[in-house]
């Protein structure tokens, strides 16, 4: 996907591609795909996401499924830019945990004629635009937003519903702490979890008072 870019070859500028979408719906898969394409093109390629991310493997870009390729953790984007040399693609996953410079970083590189390949979710667990993605999304050539499958309708799912109460922006996790849902489901899910957080406060004010 996307290796004949254009029919002017003469113009020597990269490009961005974003590939978004919620918890456990193939984003990684789609960024691996992606990427190994372009190994087995015999493209020079480096991948990278960010240090933060050890659910899986602290080198390894794993997706659920299983499937991995090799990467670079990096503490933040700037890394990026320094150790993306003489490439033809870069790869970069998990990109909302990164700091906004990230897509400094991504336009530099496309402007150098890097392909650019970029995984992140674009909504964080509270259904709001998630970190630098938005602006990736907007600056990117290409926009590929993947769906999970919702857990409790079956229909598609483009929300990342938290099970665990904890308000921590930041919360690596896996389907434990996590579930992609509909919009239906997550509004029913967020009037629930209100209820029961309601309940709680209730609760533990009664017992003060006993």
């Amino acid at each position: 996907m996307f290796l004949e870019n254009t029919v002017n070859h003469t113009e020597q500028f990269g490009w961005i591609e974003v590939i978004c979408g919620s918890m456990f719906s193939g984003k990684t898969e789609e960024l691996i795909r992606r990427l190994k394409r372009a190994q087995f093109a015999k493209q020079k390629v480096e991948i990278f996401k960010p240090s933060v991310d050890v659910r899986y493997d602290e080198d390894m870009v794993v997706s659920h499924d299983s499937n991995e390729i090799r990467s670079t953790p990096v503490p933040s984007s700037a890394n990026i830019r320094i150790l993306a040399d003489d490439v033809d693609v870069v790869g970069i996953d998990e990109a909302q945990f990164f700091d906004d410079e990230i897509v400094a970083v991504c336009n530099d590189l496309a402007n150098r004629g890097v392909r650019v390949i970029v995984a992140g979710l674009d909504m964080d667990f509270k259904g709001n635009p998630f970190g630098p993605m938005p602006a990736l999304m907007a600056t990117a050539e290409y926009v590929t937003k993947v769906h999970a499958v919702c857990t409790r309708t079956g229909n598609l799912a483009h929300f990342s519903h938290r099970k665990t109460a904890n308000d921590d922006l930041v919360l690596l996790g896996e389907t434990l702490e996590y579930e992609p849902l509909s919009r239906a489901a997550y509004y029913r899910a967020i009037q629930e979890d209100k209820k029961k957080k309601k309940q709680s406060i209730e609760g533990l004010k009664n017992g003060k008072n006993i």
